[in-house]
């Protein structure tokens, strides 16, 4: 049996209290501190999670070489000053997403990691859904053939955070978020793609962004809101692959049929979950019952997790190899990146301009 694992956890609000929960659940991993700025939320949240230690500065919490690995439940633009920091203190990093603010910082965090050594995990938890695993499954024993294209697409029809009735005002806005539905939502939209695509490398990307649809002006003029509501793009990759986009926080639109991958001897859609094939001059649709998959998979698969947290601490463990999630949350970040290029220039971007334009928004600390 392997030892559990030591984690601090550096951030206690909404999202590093839902990594909190998440770990109760896991028992090979072992918070043993967290910290936070707000030194009474920290000390209620401990409490509530049987933390036993509580620090008001992350440096004290890093300083610590009894605790292995740190979570880092941050804003965006905090999370490549925070996670570079823990790396060169020798722990491993588990980030939440996006992986940074800009494509210049999250390509810092990457390089850091392979400098010291350290294992970089970030939070992509619908590369762990039923859905992916079992489209995942369908492309690897070659059912689709060639895979070719791709649709990534997320939908709510009015649901901002804050101006909408939920979430903090740091969500929409670009000092603290750096982006708006690409950043939150499309994340995992279109990690999860890459991810069913094998990663391939990026070659160009055009795109637009919207913010159009009303919002309640008072909610409005606190907020501060600056980012999009609406992204959309077109992704040019290499060996003449394609991905199409769209993510939306606000539209006036019913609900988007789910995310999607087509190839040369068939289809897969996420949701609902569909497979699309022909034989002959039939044409097949078929269902799959996937909780009967993920049974099967708990069943009779040593490596079988079910969330990215569950991963992380098996891989820290040595018990299965650690997805590459960091290489594709840095693509991620170079196509939301491009499309954010794209609508201010108006027009195609390549990898490269998007690269040699990245601009870091990282906070100090």
């Amino acid at each position: 049996m392997a030892d559990p694992v030591r984690i601090g956890v550096i951030g206690v609000g909404q999202i590093g209290k839902h990594h909190l929960n998440t770990y109760s659940q896991i028992p090979d991993a072992q918070v043993v501190a967290v910290a936070d700025v707000n030194a009474d939320e920290a000390q209620r949240v401990a409490q509530h999670f049987g933390v036993e230690t509580v620090y008001s500065d992350f440096r004290e919490l890093l300083k610590r070489d009894d605790i292995q690995a740190v979570d880092v439940a941050l804003h965006n633009n905090l999370h490549m000053p925070v996670t570079v920091a823990a790396l060169e203190a020798g722990k491993h990093v588990y980030c939440e997403k996006p992986m940074a603010g800009a494509y210049v910082d999250a390509e810092k965090m990457l390089k850091t990691a392979q400098a010291t050594g350290r294992f970089l995990h970030i939070q992509l938890n619908t590369l762990f859904a039923n859905e992916t695993k079992a489209a995942k499954a369908l492309i690897d024993a070659g059912k689709l053939g060639k895979v070719y294209h791709a649709r990534s697409l997320g939908y709510r029809r009015r649901g901002r955070p804050y101006v909408d009735g939920y979430g903090s005002q740091f969500f929409v806005q670009k000092e603290h978020a750096a982006g708006g539905a690409l950043y939150d939502m499309g994340v995992y939209h279109i990690a999860r793609i890459l991810y069913l695509l094998g990663n391939p490398q990026v070659l160009a990307v055009s795109g637009k962004t919207y913010q159009e649809t009303e919002m309640d002006e008072g909610r409005q003029r606190a907020s501060g809101y600056n980012v999009e509501e609406l992204g959309l793009g077109f992704i040019r990759m290499a060996n003449n692959i394609s991905v199409d986009i769209i993510e939306s926080w606000a539209v006036h639109a019913g609900e988007f049929d789910g995310s999607a991958v087509y190839g040369s001897d068939g289809g897969v859609r996420l949701d609902p979950f569909g497979y699309f094939f022909s034989i002959g001059d039939m044409s097949f649709s078929a269902e799959t019952d996937l909780g009967n998959f993920a049974y099967r998979l708990r069943q009779l698969r040593d490596d079988a997790v079910e969330n990215s947290q569950q991963h992380w601490v098996k891989a820290l463990q040595g018990r299965v190899p650690l997805l590459p999630a960091a290489e594709i949350a840095l693509n991620t970040m170079l196509i939301s990146e491009g499309i954010y290029l794209s609508n201010q220039l108006g027009r195609e971007v390549t990898a490269d301009e998007v690269r040699e334009k990245s601009v870091s928004t990282a906070l100090k600390i």
